[in-house]
């Protein structure tokens, strides 16, 4: 169990992209046990789509995103209400379900996903994400599979929104444009100085990833190059020096 929740450790730190937390954590739930897991971070505002990482069919993933299901899904409304785990299945006991909710735990089932273990998770700012550990296993199996590995799931949980907050989620703005940790981080080496490749060893990210939240910053400011947005980051450091 220290090897694989090493290991697991070592891949989230690794991770810059939601590929790569994807991988992290597929490959240790299912040294676990668990063959799926889906993390889903409720927007910060009306109109945005939730951000959802997961290893559940892709079809089943695009038909939720697209029906905007997270707002009828039980187990994200319990999530939103409670901070303590729970399982759900269509043959577990629960809180009453609505006709639509019930369709809903069919749907998904035909998809694979039948039984799940979910941690709410709830930061002091008021941000609400949830990641649930799911399978299309037997009952019996499966609960004596979370029984044993519970405070496992509960940490592997919280360690990957933390992960994932600072790198996917947290944003800060110049002059209203919010720009990423890293994308602010690479930047303002940049405005030191430091080659790409300098920054990639500064940070301990590959070269071509250093460059590509370099262009990120530099599309989302709407500036031609990267020192001009490491000008437009200086200024806005100064102003509120100010």
């Amino acid at each position: 169990m220290h090897r694989i929740f090493q290991r697991y450790v070592d891949l989230l730190s690794a991770a810059e992209y939601a590929d790569g937390f994807s991988e992290a954590m597929a490959v240790t739930a299912t040294a676990l046990g668990l063959s799926h897991f889906a993390y889903l971070a409720m927007p910060r505002r009306r109109g945005k789509r939730p951000l959802v990482i997961s290893t559940y069919p892709v079809d089943w993933v695009s038909h939720y995103v697209r029906s905007s299901y997270e707002r009828l899904d039980p187990i994200i409304t319990l999530a939103l209400e409670s901070t303590e785990p729970f399982k759900w299945g269509l043959d577990l006991p629960s809180k009453p379900l609505s006709a639509a909710q019930q369709r809903f735990l069919h749907e998904a089932a035909q998809f694979g996903i039948s039984l799940g273990f979910t941690v709410p998770l709830h930061d002091e700012d008021g941000a609400v994400a949830a990641l649930t550990f799911a399978a299309n296993q037997r009952r019996p199996q499966f609960e004596r599979c979370v029984d044993l590995q519970a405070p496992v799931l509960q940490l592997m949980a919280r360690c990957f929104h933390w992960q994932v907050r600072r790198k996917l989620l947290q944003e800060v703005t110049i002059d209203g444009i919010p720009l990423s940790p890293r994308e602010l981080d690479c930047l303002g080496w940049a405005a030191r100085g430091k080659t790409t490749w300098e920054i990639g060893q500064i940070l301990g990210i590959s070269r071509n990833t250093a460059a590509y939240y370099l262009n990120s910053a530099r599309n989302k400011l709407g500036v031609r190059t990267v020192v001009q947005a490491a000008m437009r980051l200086a200024a806005a450091k100064a102003d509120r020096q100010d």
